[in-house]
């Protein structure tokens, strides 16, 4: 698979960790980045962002994910493209 190598990476686990914990410790000192949206936009983004960060956190603390569909949602490259993905939705709204 293409995403192996990054897999091996020894540093991927503490990057995983360090950006869900930088986007948790954000959204804690800027809730309105979220909370000034309307209902029907905020909702999905609040799950897309418990999604991202408890991928992130669980990649980070080296938690392994049964095989199956849980792989496929928690496991990687999916943590690191919900990470980019909610961290990219934050940067948007922060500007």
């Amino acid at each position: 698979m293409r995403y192996e190598r990054l897999r091996r990476l020894p540093w991927a686990p503490l990057l995983s960790m360090a950006v869900s914990a930088w986007l948790a410790l954000w959204l804690l000192w800027q809730p309105e980045l979220l909370s000034a949206l309307p209902m029907p936009v905020r909702l999905p983004l609040i799950v897309l962002g418990a999604w991202a960060l408890g991928a992130g956190f669980m990649h980070g603390i080296g938690l392994k994910v049964r095989p199956g569909w849980p792989r496929r949602l928690l496991g990687e490259p999916a943590c690191w493209w919900l990470l980019g993905l909610f961290t990219l939705v934050v940067l948007w709204r922060a500007l």
